[in-house]
């Protein structure tokens, strides 16, 4: 008998189908994480951009929602500086 036989088929189509495993996996991965950073794009920041006609609105995320999105500023905060939740733009207050 010789032991330098060719590895049976059923090997090598294990070894392609857990390539093809291991490959998907990295696939979806890859698709979540570009999925969530489509989706959530501002989580790192205290506003979001909303798009308002021609114009974009800088709304935080704990804003009031009786308060329209007209009224919230065109412009993002300066460093230094926050938006409340009634739109206005106020320095930030420094912790004690």
């Amino acid at each position: 008998m010789d032991s330098t036989s060719s590895p049976a088929p059923d090997d090598a189509s294990s070894g392609r189908s857990n390539r093809k495993l291991i490959l998907s996996a990295v696939l979806l991965v890859i698709f979540a994480v570009v999925m969530w950073t489509v989706v959530n794009p501002y989580r790192n920041q205290p506003y979001e951009e909303v798009p308002h006609g021609d114009h974009v609105h800088y709304v935080p995320k704990d804003r009031n929602e009786n308060v329209p999105i007209g009224r919230f500023p065109t412009r993002p905060p300066n460093q230094g500086e926050r938006i409340t939740p009634d739109g206005e733009i106020v320095p930030k207050q420094s912790s004690p």
